[in-house]
């Protein structure tokens, strides 16, 4: 009895002075441990009688329960002062300057969409988006390009399966749009978006690339408009002295199809290395809708005409910014999309 009594002193005394939590534990282990002090005097019980073992084991078990509330309590204190001095240490000065965040700039790509967008919804189009990932159905023989159609080899496609497929151009978008609207015009619509083709990357070419397509479908629709509103673009997206000129040219979703230059605004058309001394640049595709994508798509040929045109985002970026390599857009390097500084 008067070592276990011995021990509780000890123990509550350490306890007491103890000043970390790791001393705590330390102490905890000690003495309540299988090979402490208390394990120590219970093997005396062996030597007693059955009265002496029944009284001896009360005061043990009185003797861990105050040393275990004796840890508890002092666990509490320290822990409180420890979250104390963390608090003190951590101390932030509100009056301090905050630190300066480095602030992004916009993509070039979306800094052209976004004029884009903003120069076609005030012609009074509006902006429809699609599926990356389409249907062969829509992605090519709505647009008049059947299977084995001999102008597929002009798209080289991811195939999912033999039906599915990561879309070549924006032009499932316009076929989304004519079937919901059931027959019945006008439609003005632009679909700027994300396509892809099995592409070898180099500095003009890549497997990702954007589009910006549109489509008008009303009646009296005439090759005028589609001319019209292509000078419009090109003036406001490359300066009010720009021209453009029509070539003849195949699109099977087009019919007459044209190749859409604008002068060249580095030499204003007098010829320069970057127009190959042909005054032009090749800036787009365009043409009136293909009978055959009216009437598949649900109008009737015979009442309603249209004119569509495709825009390459990246094409129209590298001419305004002079950017001579189209996989700068995808590098991430912080030092090329720094010069990109919207105005607004």
């Amino acid at each position: 009895m008067d070592e276990l009594l011995k021990i509780k002193e000890e123990a509550l005394s350490k306890i007491h002075d103890c000043s970390s939590l790791k001393e705590l534990n330390d102490l905890r282990v000690f003495y309540l441990g299988k090979k402490g002090p208390m394990q120590s005097a219970m093997k005396s019980m062996k030597d007693m009688s059955k009265e002496e073992r029944a009284s001896f084991g009360q005061v043990s078990n009185k003797v861990k329960q105050e040393i275990t509330q004796a840890i508890e309590e002092k666990k509490k204190i320290l822990e409180e002062a420890e979250m104390m001095a963390k608090i003190q240490n951590e101390k932030i000065d509100i009056s301090l300057p905050g630190s300066h965040l480095p602030l992004g700039t916009i993509h070039p790509l979306t800094m052209i969409r976004e004029e884009l967008e903003d120069l076609f919804i005030g012609m009074g189009y509006s902006v429809a988006e699609g599926p990356e990932v389409e249907t062969d159905h829509f992605n090519f023989e709505l647009m008049n390009l059947p299977k084995d159609h001999p102008a597929r080899d002009m798209q080289d496609t991811f195939y999912i399966d033999e039906n599915t497929l990561l879309r070549t151009h924006t032009s499932p978008v316009q076929a989304h749009v004519m079937l919901a609207a059931n027959g019945k015009g006008p439609i003005k619509v632009i679909c700027p978006g994300k396509t892809y083709r099995r592409d070898d990357d180099d500095a003009t070419h890549s497997h990702q690339f954007s589009q910006c397509e549109g489509l008008v479908i009303d009646k009296n629709i005439t090759m005028a408009d589609l001319k019209g509103t292509l000078e419009l673009f090109a003036k406001k997206m490359f300066g009010e002295k720009r021209e453009i000129r029509l070539r003849p040219s195949y699109f099977p979703f087009t019919e007459p199809s044209v190749e859409v230059d604008i002068s060249c605004y580095n030499c204003n058309g007098k010829g320069c290395s970057m127009c190959k001394q042909t005054g032009w640049i090749e800036i787009l595709g365009a043409g009136m809708v293909n009978p055959k994508v009216l009437e598949m798509c649900g109008f009737d040929s015979q009442v309603y005409q249209g004119f569509a045109f495709g825009i390459g985002l990246e094409r129209v970026a590298m001419l305004k910014y002079g950017i001579d390599n189209i996989r700068d857009f995808y590098s991430g390097d912080l030092r090329f999309l720094n010069q990109f500084v919207r105005k607004d």
